[in-house]
C-alpha cells in the first residue's frame, strides 16, 4: 500500500477515529476494509458504526447466552448415574423466585452459632466497629464463589453432585461431594443439638421437671436426650417432604426470625439504655493495648474462620439455584439474603451481647442462655425458645442436610432417594456425637478453618473449571454419561489434575491444622501462616493448579493431533 496508509488490525475504525485525525487511511477489521478521509469523521464513522454496533451486539448475545437457562433432559443418561432427584431441573419446574432465594438466606443466617460468632470475633482483641467491617468484608468476599458456583446451577438445573462431574469426572465427583458430605454431618449434628437445647429450656419454661441423669455410655442427660431426639424428629418430618417443603419453611420462617430478631434488639437497648459499652471499648491491637502491633496476624485466621463459617454453601449452592427462575433471582436474591441480612443480623447480636454487661453484670453472647436469664415469664420464654428452634431447624435443613444426602444419591442413584439419604444424614450427623464434638474453647476456629481448608480447593477447582476451561458451556448428556469417549470421563472415570489439585490445595494446610489440634507443637511458622489463611490458601492454589494442569494437558493434546 501507498506509504500514507495504515493497517491495524482487529480494531474498530471508530476506536482509531476516536484517537487519530490527519492523513487518508485504510482501516481493516476482521471482515472489511474501509476507506476514510479524516476531513470527513462524522461521516465515515457513520459508514462503519452499524458494523461495529453488529459486533457489539453479537458479543453482548453471547455473553447473554452463557447465563440463560439452558436446561435439557440428558439423552440416554446411564442408570449408575442419574434418578428423579438428579436430573435437570427445567425452566418451567422452577419454584425460587427473587424473594425465595432472599428468604432462603435469611432462614440460613439466623442461627447461634451465627449469632455467637461476632462475639467471638470481639473476643479475639477487636473492637466492635473493626469486628462488624471482619463479618461484612468476610460475607461479601464468599458470596462471589456463592453466585459463580449458583450460576451453573441455575444454568443447567443441576446439583452439585451432577456439577462437579465436569471437573472431577463422573467418579471422581463422589470424592467432593463426600468432603462436603462430612462437614455437613458434623453441622448437622452440632445444629441439632442447639436445638435440643432450645427445647429443653422451653420444658423448664413451661413447668416440666428436668430429669438431669446423665448416661454415663452417652455422656448427655435423659433431658437432653429426648429434646435432643425430639427436635431431630422434627427435621426428619420436613425432610420426608422434600425439597419443596424446605423452601416453604425459609419463606414463612424469615418474617418471623426477623420479627423476633429485632425484638430482642428493642428489649435489650431499651433495658440497658443503649447499646452497652462493648461499642466503646477501644481495640486490643491499638497503640498502648494488651495486643498492639499484632492486628495483621489476629485479623488474617479470623477472616478465613468468618469466610469459612459459610464456605460450605459456597461449594454445593447449585443444590438451591437449579430451582432459580432466572439468574438476577440468584444473584441478587443471595446478594440481599448473605452479606447485607448478615452484618445486620451480627450488629444485632453484636449489641444485645453488649447490653447484656449492662443488664446482667457479664456478656452473654449464647442467645439460649440470654433468653433462659430474661425471666419475664414462661410464655415470652417459651416464644423466644420457639423462634430459636425455628431458627435452628431452618439453618440445619438446608445448610447441612441437602448437601450429605445428595453426595448419597449420587453415589447410590439406583438405591437412593432424598429422603432416604437425609434420614441417613440425620443417623450420622448423631453418631458423631455432637455434644462433645462443640465443646471445648477455640472449638469455632479449629472447626471453620480446619473445614474451610478442605473444601477451598474443591471450590477453587469448580469455578475454574467452569469459568476458564468449559467457558460456562457444559455438555449436559457427558455428565449423564459412562461411555469411555465422554468429555467427562478423564481417566475411568476420575480426573487425576483436579483429585491432584485438591490434595495439594487441602495437604498444605494439614501441617498447621494438626498444630491447632496440639498435635504438631513443633509447626514451623511458614506452615501455621498457611493455616491461618487456610480457604484462600487452598482456594486459590488448588484452583489454579488445576487450571495450569487442564491448559497443559489440551495443549499437550493439540500437539499431537
Amino acid at each position: 500500500p501507498p506509504p500514507h496508509l495504515f493497517f491495524f488490525k482487529q480494531k474498530t475504525a471508530y476506536d482509531i477515529l476516536s484517537g487519530l485525525v490527519g492523513a487518508e487511511m485504510c482501516i481493516r477489521d476482521r471482515t472489511t476494509t474501509v476507506r476514510l478521509v479524516a476531513r470527513a469523521p462524522l461521516r465515515a464513522r457513520a459508514r462503519v458504526a452499524p458494523s461495529r454496533r453488529r459486533r457489539c451486539a453479537a458479543r453482548a448475545s453471547e455473553r447473554a447466552a452463557r447465563w440463560a437457562i439452558a436446561a435439557v433432559e440428558p439423552e440416554s443418561p446411564d442408570a449408575s448415574l442419574t434418578n428423579d432427584d438428579l436430573k435437570p431441573v427445567l425452566a418451567s419446574a422452577r419454584t425460587f423466585a427473587l424473594r425465595d432465594v432472599a428468604s432462603l438466606w435469611v432462614g440460613l443466617v439466623v442461627c447461634v452459632p451465627a449469632w455467637t460468632l461476632v462475639a467471638q470475633v470481639v473476643d479475639v482483641g477487636f473492637a466492635a466497629g473493626e469486628a462488624m467491617a471482619v463479618v461484612a468484608s468476610a460475607n461479601a468476599l464468599v458470596l462471589a464463589p456463592m453466585i459463580a458456583n449458583g450460576a451453573a446451577g441455575t444454568k443447567y438445573g443441576i446439583g452439585f453432585p451432577v456439577y462437579c462431574r465436569s471437573a472431577f469426572g463422573v467418579r471422581g465427583a463422589s470424592v467432593a461431594t463426600f468432603a462436603r458430605a462430612i462437614v455437613g454431618c458434623g453441622w448437622f449434628g452440632i445444629q441439632t443439638n442447639v436445638g435440643g437445647q432450645a427445647l429443653a429450656t422451653m420444658t423448664r419454661a413451661m413447668g416440666f421437671a428436668a430429669n438431669g441423669t446423665v448416661l454415663p455410655w452417652l455422656g448427655l442427660s435423659v433431658e437432653a436426650l429426648v429434646c435432643y431426639l425430639t427436635f431431630l424428629a422434627a427435621q426428619l418430618w420436613v425432610v420426608y417432604h422434600g425439597i419443596e417443603s424446605i423452601r416453604r419453611v425459609e419463606e414463612y420462617a424469615a418474617p418471623v426470625l426477623i420479627s423476633l430478631s429485632l425484638a430482642l434488639f428493642a428489649w435489650a437497648v431499651t433495658a440497658a439504655g443503649g447499646v452497652g459499652p462493648i461499642f466503646d471499648a477501644p481495640s486490643a491491637f491499638a497503640v498502648g493495648g494488651a495486643r498492639a502491633g499484632e492486628f495483621w496476624s489476629a485479623l488474617l485466621p479470623v477472616l478465613t474462620a468468618t469466610v469459612g463459617f459459610w464456605s460450605t454453601l459456597s461449594l454445593n449452592i447449585s443444590d438451591f439455584t437449579r430451582y432459580a427462575k432466572s439468574q438476577r433471582d440468584q444473584i441478587v436474591g443471595q446478594a440481599v439474603g448473605l452479606p447485607a441480612f448478615m452484618t445486620m443480623f451480627s450488629f444485632i447480636a453484636l449489641a444485645v451481647t453488649s447490653c447484656t454487661v449492662v443488664i446482667f453484670g457479664g456478656a452473654i453472647s449464647d442467645p439460649i442462655e440470654l433468653v433462659s436469664r430474661i425471666n419475664t415469664g414462661p410464655l415470652t420464654t417459651f416464644l423466644a425458645m420457639g423462634g430459636l428452634s425455628l431458627a435452628t431447624l431452618s439453618t440445619n435443613i438446608a445448610a447441612n442436610v441437602v448437601a450429605p444426602a445428595n453426595a448419597l444419591v449420587n453415589a447410590f442413584p439406583r438405591s437412593m432417594s432424598f429422603r432416604k439419604a437425609g434420614f441417613i444424614t440425620a443417623a450420622l450427623g448423631t453418631l458423631c456425637m455432637p455434644w462433645k464434638l462443640a465443646a471445648g474453647d477455640g472449638f469455632i476456629f479449629v472447626w471453620l478453618i480446619g473445614y474451610a481448608a478442605l473444601l477451598g480447593p474443591i471450590t477453587g477447582i469448580m469455578i475454574a473449571d467452569y469459568f476458564f476451561v468449559r467457558e460456562q458451556t457444559l455438555d449436559i448428556d457427558a455428565l449423564y454419561s459412562m461411555d469411555a469417549k465422554s468429555q467427562y470421563w478423564y481417566a475411568n472415570g476420575f480426573n487425576v489434575r483436579a483429585l491432584a489439585s485438591f490434595v495439594v490445595g487441602a495437604g498444605v494446610c494439614v501441617p498447621g491444622f494438626l498444630h491447632a489440634v496440639g498435635a504438631n507443637p513443633a509447626c514451623s511458622a511458614f506452615f501455621r501462616g498457611l493455616y491461618a489463611n487456610a480457604w484462600f490458601v487452598s482456594f486459590f492454589l488448588g484452583g489454579g493448579l488445576y487450571l495450569l494442569l487442564e491448559r497443559a494437558a489440551r495443549a499437550t493434546n493439540k500437539a499431537k493431533m
